[in-house]
């Protein structure tokens, strides 16, 4: 798979949080998603993963707050950072 990289970033967030952001664009859409990106976002405080964006193959677009799953409706790679950030704002407060 030709896959083409459009972000990998990892940002410090506190002295025990970071947040990770890897976005690709791929060729055709993985299965159970409609669209052609492939993500992962990961925020992580004290080694713990408590947020996560994915979509793996299969399962398709969803979003992990703390040890529950949820659906996730992608429509654009910007909102789906803007999601994100709300998220790890929210947890942070």
């Amino acid at each position: 798979m030709d896959a083409e990289l459009l972000l990998n970033e990892r940002h410090i967030v506190s002295e025990n949080a970071f947040a990770e952001m890897v976005v690709w664009r791929v060729p055709a859409p993985l299965c159970g998603s409609a669209h052609a990106f492939k993500y992962r976002l990961a925020f992580v405080v004290d080694g713990q993963c408590v947020i996560r964006y994915d979509n793996e193959p299969g399962k398709g677009d969803h979003k992990h707050i703390g040890e529950q799953e949820f659906p996730y409706s992608f429509t654009t790679p910007q909102a789906l950072l803007n999601d994100f950030w709300n998220d790890v704002d929210n947890r942070r407060c």
